[in-house]
This record gives C-alpha cells, sequence and structure tokens, in this order.
C-alpha cells in the first residue's frame, strides 16, 4: 500500500498544478481592486475562506466574513469571494444575487465551473479537485468526500495572498505588524 501522507500530497499537487494561472491572476487582481471584500462559504469550505478573510486583513484590506455581526454591506466597488466546491448552494446563490443587486463584483471558487454559483459570478476560479457532488466516482481520492478540494483552497489561498502582497507592495513586515497580539 502507497503511503497515505505521500498519496494525499500527489493528489493536492495534480489539483494545485491544474489550476489555471489566468484565472488565479484574475482573481488576484480583483481583489486588489476591491474597495471592501466580504467572504463567504460553508461548511469545512467555509473554514478555508475565513483563513482568507484573516489574511486578507494582515494585508491591510478591507476584509470580513458574511454572517459576522461586524460585516459591512457592500456595494459599488466591492467583491464578494464565495466557494461552492459543489458548484452550488442556496445560501450562496442567495448572497450572489444579493451582492450584484447592491452593485458589488462577485468572485466563485468552485470545482464545477457549469454549476449554478458560477453562473452568477463576475470572476469564477475553478479548483479541479473532488468535492461531495464527485466524490463516488470510479478513482476517489484517498481523503473523504471534499477534503481534496478543501485542502487545495488553503494552499490556494495562501498563494493568492502571496501574489496579492506583491502586487500590492506590501511587506511581510507590515502584514505581522496586523496580527493580534490578543492570543
Amino acid at each position: 500500500m502507497q503511503n497515505p501522507y505521500r498519496q494525499a500530497l500527489a493528489e493536492l499537487a495534480g489539483v494545485l498544478d491544474r489550476l489555471d494561472d489566468a484565472a488565479v491572476e484574475d482573481a488576484v487582481a480583483a481583489l486588489a481592486r476591491a474597495r471592501r471584500i466580504a467572504l463567504y462559504g460553508v461548511g469545512r469550505e467555509g473554514l478555508q475562506v475565513r483563513g482568507l478573510a484573516m489574511r486578507l486583513f494582515h494585508l491591510g484590506r478591507q476584509a470580513s466574513v458574511v454572517g459576522d455581526m461586524t460585516a459591512p454591506p457592500v456595494g459599488p466597488g466591492d467583491l464578494l469571494v464565495v466557494s461552492a466546491g459543489p458548484g452550488s448552494f442556496s445560501t450562496v446563490l442567495a448572497l450572489c444575487e444579493t451582492a450584484r443587486a447592491a452593485g458589488a463584483a462577485v468572485l466563485v471558487v468552485t470545482a464545477q465551473p457549469g454549476g449554478a454559483a458560477a453562473a452568477r459570478a463576475d470572476h469564477v476560479l475553478v479548483v479541479p479537485a473532488q468535492t461531495m457532488a464527485d466524490d463516488r466516482g470510479a478513482a476517489p481520492s484517498i481523503l473523504p468526500m471534499g477534503s481534496l478540494y478543501e485542502g487545495a483552497l488553503f494552499v490556494l489561498f495562501e498563494i493568492l495572498v502571496v501574489r496579492l502582497r506583491d502586487r500590492l507592495g506590501i511587506a511581510p513586515e507590515a502584514m505581522r505588524a496586523n496580527h493580534t497580539n490578543l492570543e
């Protein structure tokens, strides 16, 4: 039997190798020009999205998680970032419609580019990984359910932050200065 750690890492590498770099750069550009950034994801995807929100805050961006009490309204010049790995969630669809009606742009991160959420987006970033929408296929991941997608989100989001940091000319020390001291 193959080492399960190496197998999981190989699967993650395969997903990241298939990312469309132009779509990644489009996402970085959308994040760079956004006045405010609101972020949303459900379940374990939501945990990865919250991590991205934290890193965007470290970059000095006005970033908030939808549903948090301190999340401001969105409008023109703002960006809603949502994750919908399997292609659609009712909450994601409703938030996309609300954000667009308010004049905000929408970035959908998904494994299903033909899904309902992607159809409502201004920007789509496809993460070609197994989710719960397709975890019963002929060659499922060693990781359960949507874990391959969620793991790829972690790495992708950290690279988005590095690219955004470089684009905005923000020093690592400036990011560190925004880290909480209340831990």
